[in-house]
């Protein structure tokens, strides 16, 4: 099987070769690749190089668009600094939406107008072009919690869950129309499966979450299934108190961070959720070594069952030496779910 043909069939639930990997690569790949971040989040060819250099070299069953979180904000016009060697970020103490009258002018962008949109839908293109049937194509938008912090800041919104729940509903209807036309186009350019990125909604508890963020990630996931793609789920943090509205979504598979036990969430999400993780990025993976990580993603393997693919909790960190990211391809190379 190649890495395209066993991610489909964990996700199907059908007999595959061995466990599939899917860790996340973003300034690790830049650095394999000898570009600086900055260059790897403004150019698709150049990230296309740097996914593929490192897919081939650690055996990855996919590749990836992801670079960093400010796309769709970018685009909508929101205040961006960009490093050299760092990803982009949200200035917030600028927040496009600070004033909330702004969001009833503000227009959609177009994915594909020219900017940092639509390089994330070239870099799909290209993917195709180069690694389709091989390697699993992984598209990348931004969750409704997480793009209305993008536009409104962090801090802001989550008073707005209480002071003017009518206006978090108005930009959660602009935020899923923006993504869906963003995902859209990612899709027709080619990739196999879309990453939602959430982070946001780690920070809320469930009676928030599940009165504000589950209902508009629901429709967000059915809407991407119509389209005709399957959804990876990525929530940075400790979704504990959350976990069965996640597990609710119907989500191909869903990233768990190193904070949750596996354990906990299989029995909150059930026996055919798709799990992925979840090792400790930093404290494990990048400052352990080969025996520790591969004692520590058995230890996940066991815990998780069978419908489980071989990741970090959350990105590879940069500095992370090869032999241990090395131990993640032999574990996942050597054993079946």
């Amino acid at each position: 099987m190649n890495g395209r043909e066993r991610i489909l069939a964990v996700l199907e639930d059908r007999p595959v070769d061995c466990l599939p990997q899917m860790p996340i690569t973003m300034m690790f790949a830049g650095d394999q690749g000898g570009v600086p971040y900055g260059k790897y989040a403004a150019d698709h060819r150049l990230l296309v190089d740097c996914q593929i250099h490192v897919a081939e070299k650690f055996d990855l069953d996919y590749v990836s668009c992801i670079s960093d979180p400010t796309r769709e904000a970018a685009d909508c016009g929101a205040a961006i600094k960009f490093f050299d060697n760092q990803p982009p970020a949200v200035e917030e103490t600028r927040a496009l939406l600070a004033d909330k009258k702004t969001l009833a002018g503000l227009k959609i962008p177009d994915p594909l107008g020219g900017g940092r949109m639509h390089d994330r839908v070239r870099a799909a293109a290209l993917f195709r072009e180069r690694v389709g049937g091989e390697k699993l194509i992984e598209g990348w938008i931004e969750g409704p919690c997480a793009e209305a912090a993008d536009l409104r800041g962090i801090n802001t919104l989550m008073l707005d869950f209480f002071d003017d729940p009518a206006f978090v509903r108005d930009l959660f209807d602009f935020v899923l129309q923006m993504e869906l036309q963003f995902a859209r186009a990612q899709i027709e350019a080619g990739v196999d499966i879309m990453g939602v990125g959430d982070a946001a909604a780690s920070l809320l508890g469930p009676q928030i979450y599940e009165e504000f963020v589950l209902p508009y990630e629901k429709k967000m996931i059915d809407a991407l299934h119509e389209m005709g793609t399957k959804v990876r789920m990525h929530i940075c943090g400790n979704i504990s108190r959350i976990l069965s509205g996640v597990g609710q979504l119907g989500c191909e598979m869903v990233d768990i961070d190193w904070m949750v036990p596996l354990t906990r969430a299989r029995e909150e999400m059930g026996p055919g959720q798709v799990l992925a993780g979840n090792i400790d990025p930093v404290a494990v993976l990048r400052n352990g070594t080969p025996e520790s990580i591969t004692a520590a993603i058995a230890e996940c393997h066991r815990q998780c069952g069978r419908r489980f693919i071989v990741g970090a909790g959350c990105e590879v960190p940069r500095g992370t030496p090869e032999e241990n990211l090395l131990a993640l391809r032999d574990y996942a190379r050597s054993h079946a779910p």
